[in-house]
């Protein structure tokens, strides 16, 4: 697929993230306005939520777009999905006719404030990434045991916190917790001294569902896509893992990036799984390519310093696609909601340079990393500020998703302190 011109100027760009091929969906507000709904256009955001008042986005017979999220229109199904769609390509093409209607209705990003784009029913994150899951196992358990046995045959995960599910510019305050040495006798009470990210995507699920789905029914379910960084104290995980998995550890904060790139809009960057070394069940078989060629890095800036590239890979690595995971979620019977969010596990790629952790890049804070200006890192230090960004080059466009970014800070004062 090449561009679509828009009358939208900047959308023309090759390099602009929000091209008329794109059309991702967010919520924002202006100076003493509730939020509402948008769509990114070039460098500006489309009221939506106007234009539904005013009757240029007929969509059902009630309002979809009135309640500052996205949940409605997910809720309402694939039909109300692509007409929508449709709706905005003809008001926003080069050709439109209704350019003078919509052009009010256009606000400039930069003066702008995005909000969560929707309301998160329930978090899962997964552990679906091989080169990460080598990687950590490797350290912990040797290079004979890094996977456990079955890792090959499911996406492993495990159900996080909603609740501290945050947009992108939220600041990330450093946690408090149990921490013990392999040395110590005994745990002790500390802030996080290992504390992380995760380079994840996270996938947004729009039809509800009541038992189980197939991969091809997970597909055509999942509404959306966002970046996603998973904060992790590393110490902490690994006191309270055993048996159960992360808890605490991952429940400070995930950030996702502010648009909603829909699926349609990435269906041209498709995209198989890697070869297997081990046949899937039926049930998690592929019937076609369910991931998507989408460039990613992390950025780390120290407080006051210029940041530095600190990993370069690609959505393509992920072992386990979206589609999998959401069908592998429902085998039990668990019913999947509107504004389920599932993240993808960390995406690393197979060079020291494109892991998505520190915990990898650093080898455990065996091998500091050195940035830009010399400063070196092991783990994330109070006032860092981490960017994930992410995009799919197309023919002569781009299809970006807003950069999604936290800054550390410091831990509070101790909670429990008398």
């Amino acid at each position: 697929m090449t561009l679509i011109r828009s009358w939208v100027d900047t959308a023309n760009d090759p390099d602009c993230p929000f091209p008329l091929n794109n059309l991702p969906y967010g919520v924002f507000s202006t100076a003493g306005s509730a939020p509402r709904c948008g769509v990114a256009i070039g460098d500006f955001v489309l009221d939506v939520t106007a234009l539904e008042k005013s009757g240029l986005l007929p969509l059902t017979g009630a309002p979809l777009l009135d309640r500052g999220a996205w949940n409605p229109v997910m809720s309402a199904g694939t039909a109300v999905w692509a007409h929508l769609r449709k709706l905005l390509f003809g008001h926003l093409a080069a050709d439109s006719g209704t350019r003078d209607q919509i052009e009010p209705h256009l606000y400039a990003l930069g003066a702008v404030t995005l909000h969560m784009p929707f309301n998160v029913s329930e978090y899962t994150d997964f552990y679906a990434g091989k080169n990460h899951a080598v990687n950590v196992g490797t350290m912990f358990r040797g290079a004979e045991n890094a996977l456990p046995p079955n890792w090959l045959h499911i996406p492993i995960g495990y159900n996080g916190r909603a609740s501290s599910v945050v947009v992108s510019g939220s600041d990330v305050r450093r946690p408090w917790g149990q921490l013990k040495g392999p040395n110590d006798d005994a745990p002790r009470w500390a802030p996080c001294a290992r504390f992380d990210l995760e380079l994840e995507m996270g996938a947004i699920v729009g039809t509800p569902s009541e038992g189980p789905i197939s991969v091809a029914e997970a597909d055509e379910n999942i509404f959306g896509y966002v970046l996603l960084n998973d904060w992790s104290a590393r110490d902490i995980q690994a006191w309270e893992y055993q048996p159960l998995g992360p808890f605490q550890a991952k429940a400070t904060a995930t950030t996702i990036s502010p648009w909603i790139v829909t699926k349609e809009a990435l269906e041209p960057f498709r995209t198989s799984t890697p070869a297997r070394e081990k046949e899937l069940l039926p049930h998690l078989t592929e019937p076609g390519p369910m991931l998507y060629d989408i460039d990613l890095t992390v950025e780390l800036a120290p407080q006051g310093a210029a940041p530095s590239v600190i990993a370069r890979t690609n959505y393509s690595q992920m072992y386990y696609s979206a589609a999998q995971q959401l069908a592998h979620h429902t085998t039990s019977g668990c019913p999947m909601r509107a504004g389920d969010l599932l993240g993808s596990g960390t995406i690393s790629g197979p060079t020291p340079e494109s892991r998505g952790s520190l915990l990898e890049l650093s080898w455990g804070g065996k091998e500091p990393l050195t940035l830009v200006g010399g400063a070196t890192r092991s783990f994330l230090e109070d006032g860092d500020t981490l960017t994930l960004k992410g995009a799919c080059k197309g023919a002569g466009y781009t299809i970006g998703f807003g950069d999604c970014t936290g800054t550390v800070l410091p831990a509070l004062s101790d909670p429990y302190a008398r």
